[in-house]
């Protein structure tokens, strides 16, 4: 089973500062977050990726996982060409984080790249539905 799975924390969020709703706390992780449930680790990702549209202006793929997943530890265009590929959207493309259209399909594949495995796409419909409730 993979870290993020293990953790529940499917888009594997490094612990911060920033306390999420459904956050274990402590991590039993020294790196990473640790979530009550899935649907809490995903929720923890929509408000991240928003987060980066309201804090920092971000609005395509490519902008928000280079903030996400840095060049600096990791294959970064990789990743974008990955999460355009499956979900569809362009990496140039504005996307709307308030959107379950745009930001579902974006959100499982940063899961499935961070875990190797496809999203349950149930645990993923509750983590947008604690997010955007």
């Amino acid at each position: 089973m993979s870290r993020g799975l293990r953790n529940r924390n499917p888009g594997n969020i490094r612990r911060s500062r920033v306390r999420y709703e459904g956050e274990v706390h402590p991590s039993r992780d020294a790196e990473f977050k640790e979530f009550r449930s899935m649907a809490y680790g995903y929720r923890a990702i929509f408000v991240l990726l928003d987060s980066y549209h309201r804090r920092y202006g971000l609005t395509t793929i490519r902008q928000m996982l280079n903030r996400y997943a840095p060049p600096e530890e990791n294959f970064t265009e990789g990743y974008v060409r990955f999460v355009s590929d499956r979900s569809g959207i362009a990496p140039d493309e504005h996307i709307d984080t308030r959107s379950e259209r745009d930001m579902l399909p974006i959100v499982a594949a940063i899961s499935e790249i961070e875990n190797g495995v496809k999203a349950v796409m149930e645990e993923l419909r509750e983590g947008w539905s604690l997010y955007i409730g």
